[in-house]
């Protein structure tokens, strides 16, 4: 079965609307799929699978921070009308909207014109971020491109980088095992993390009560993911497996586009009853 659980629509900072990604997704083959948004759940609502012969797992992504690096949970298979979730959503959704006022002003300090009104026009009706900040740098001449004004401007260090006021790993554990679902390290090879470092992260992680990590993340280089596989077993972690999917880019995964899951380890999904996973 064709498994993607990671993956991002507008309701986040995505390119395609929650239906056009299940489109896709069941165009691809895709028969499992879990839209993990930022700090959202919106993206659920009415949804429905079913036409696209595709089984929705509900998902979430939470940032928060180990030792100063910024790290990323997703919660799979929750309830999204959990009262404990849907506080810490809150909760994080003011974090998002105060760091990007925060970033505006500093912004504001070198210059730039209207910082926050461009960026809330660029990001609609999504929760500010620093690609939209980044997009505004571009449009108002300040920044050549995008990968510019993050070099320039917002990378951390930057003059216009504001440290997020994140929820705790394991406050956001919580909020996901309250929901009834597994937490799951993202991407732990996107940290650049030295291997002591991962393993230290690793462990924090499983001391608050972490589930799982993602073996897979879009495309992924052999090594890493034998890499990978085999440090998921050796701490008897479950293993994810996600394309990452935000919009078609060259280079990037598409919904689905990635290898499966190697032997040896144990998927996430083992005690998942996925003949009758829905949004609910």
């Amino acid at each position: 079965m064709h498994i993607d659980l990671h993956t991002h629509t507008t309701a986040s900072d995505g390119s395609l609307s929650p239906q056009e990604l299940l489109a896709r997704a069941g165009q691809r083959g895709v028969r499992v799929l879990s839209i993990t948004d930022h700090d959202s759940v919106a993206a659920y609502g009415k949804l429905d699978g079913g036409d696209a012969g595709v089984r929705l797992v509900a998902g979430i992504e939470f940032s928060t921070q180990w030792r100063g690096t910024e790290i990323h949970i997703v919660g799979l298979n929750i309830r999204t009308d959990d009262p404990e979730l849907q506080a810490g959503i809150a909760r994080q959704q003011r974090a998002r909207a105060e760091r990007g006022e925060r970033i505006a002003a500093r912004l504001e300090k070198l210059g730039v014109p209207d910082p926050l009104a461009g960026a809330r026009t660029i990001a609609g009706r999504r929760a500010v971020g620093r690609p939209h900040f980044a997009r505004h740098l571009v449009n108002t001449g300040t920044a050549k491109d995008m990968s510019t004004a993050f070099r320039k401007y917002l990378a951390a260090g930057k003059p216009g980088y504001a440290r997020p006021q994140w929820a705790e790993p394991a406050e956001i554990i919580d909020w996901i095992h309250a929901a009834g679902g597994a937490a799951v390290l993202a991407h732990p090879a996107h940290y650049k993390l030295t291997r002591t470092r991962l393993g230290l992260c690793l462990d924090a992680f499983q001391a608050a009560g972490g589930d799982a990590m993602e073996v897979i993340s879009g495309r992924q280089d052999p090594a890493t993911t034998a890499d990978l596989a085999k440090l998921c077993s050796r701490r008897d972690l479950l293993a994810s497996c996600g394309s990452d999917y935000h919009e078609s880019r060259p280079g990037g995964a598409e919904p689905g586009g990635f290898d499966a899951l190697p032997p040896g380890v144990t998927p996430v999904w083992r005690d998942w009853d996925l003949t009758a996973v829905s949004s609910e």
